[in-house]
């Protein structure tokens, strides 16, 4: 608890530092993002990312390794990048963490019961691969972390979740049955409902701001050698996404529709406050009409019936992880740009200019 308590301040202390630093600074949207205005960085070194409005637009909750934070552990800060401070446990691994929509608790995956070490990486030799760790199961706590609850005590990977706007249901990702699919259930963990059923990756789920839609992405292997190598990595608690298309479905699992058709890895989708566009991640190249490499993703923009295809961002390396403020007014996202060593990941923030 004393590690916990210095590493707390000594983050609240560097976000104050970074705040400070931020105020100074010009717009960091760069000349072709017409859609961003007074952008700013939130976080300064390390890798930070996934960061996700509270219902009232004034936090954000996100998952952050830095300095004595070895592996990612989830952190809560203002929208003007004061206050950071840890909420998870600080032992294992976390990902994927949300606000309830009354702000009176979050929601985070986290590999901490499994073991206080951080999982060992990925097996690189395999290409690039995501580990999808067993040892992630979906907890609640308190906004400042104190009463932790489980809400997932099934073998292997449950993990991605966010909450609808009503408060009422949770989607997540779970490989329960044997294969990486979508699930449902109440906002304490009951009434667990399987939606997706096709061989392959289906994760990274999010409602519609209306709650009747679900947003996702997917691979689903078709021929017989990408359907081995597909279950080869998953046997490994591995995944290969470099292949990802945006799906979207009921939130009853009913009327699912492939969306994109980028042959890229597309990403982290997610609904304008106003329901009627859809913002996600992708190394999709316009001019190639393919992947523009490993490296480089930018954010992108769309109707729901995947028409009206719009960049977004126009900035080198990672821009990932979006979300729109709850009044549609700020766009928070995850970008490599002005990093200070290689890699390096923040959250930044910025004005949206419809």
């Amino acid at each position: 608890m004393k590690r916990i308590l210095r590493l707390t301040s000594i983050v609240m202390a560097v976000g104050a530092a970074a705040w400070a630093q931020n105020a100074s600074v010009p717009d960091m949207a760069t000349p072709r993002e017409k859609h961003l205005r007074n952008v700013h960085q939130l976080t300064f070194g390390g890798q930070n990312a996934e960061a996700y409005f509270s219902a009232d637009g004034k936090k954000l909750i996100y998952q952050s390794s830095h300095g004595d934070v070895k592996c990612d552990q989830i952190f809560i800060m203002n929208i003007d990048g004061s206050n950071q401070h840890m909420v998870s446990t600080s032992k294992g691994r976390t990902t994927c963490s949300f606000f309830y929509p009354d702000g009176k608790k979050i929601l985070f995956a986290s590999t901490h019961l499994a073991s206080p070490e951080c999982p060992p990486k990925p097996d690189y030799s395999k290409g690039y691969v995501w580990g999808v760790y067993a040892g992630y199961d979906i907890f609640t706590a308190n906004p400042d972390g104190s009463n932790l609850k489980r809400l997932t005590n099934t073998p292997g990977y449950d993990a991605e979740a966010t909450i609808s706007l009503d408060g009422k249901k949770i989607t997540f990702t779970s490989v329960r049955n044997g294969d990486l699919d979508v699930y449902t259930m109440d906002a304490d963990g009951k009434n667990v409902k399987q939606l997706t059923h096709e061989l392959g990756y289906d994760g990274g789920p999010t409602f519609s701001p209306d709650g009747k839609w679900i947003v996702y992405r997917a691979y689903h292997p078709k021929n017989e050698q990408d359907i081995a190598d597909y279950k080869d990595l998953l046997a490994k608690n591995l995944i290969r996404p470099t292949s990802l298309e945006i799906m979207l479905m009921k939130a009853d699992g009913s009327d699912k529709k492939q969306i994109t058709n980028l042959g890229a890895a597309s990403f982290g989708p997610a609904f304008a406050a106003d329901g009627k566009k859809i913002i996600f991640s992708s190394n999709y190249d316009a001019e190639t009409h393919a992947t523009g490499g490993e490296g480089n993703f930018e954010l992108w923009m769309m109707n729901p019936d995947g028409s009206g295809l719009e960049r977004i961002t126009y900035s080198d390396g990672f821009d990932g992880f979006p979300m729109f403020s709850p009044d549609g007014k700020k766009l928070v996202w995850a970008s490599n740009r002005n990093g200070k060593a290689p890699h390096e990941t923040n959250i930044f923030i910025g004005d949206w200019v419809p």
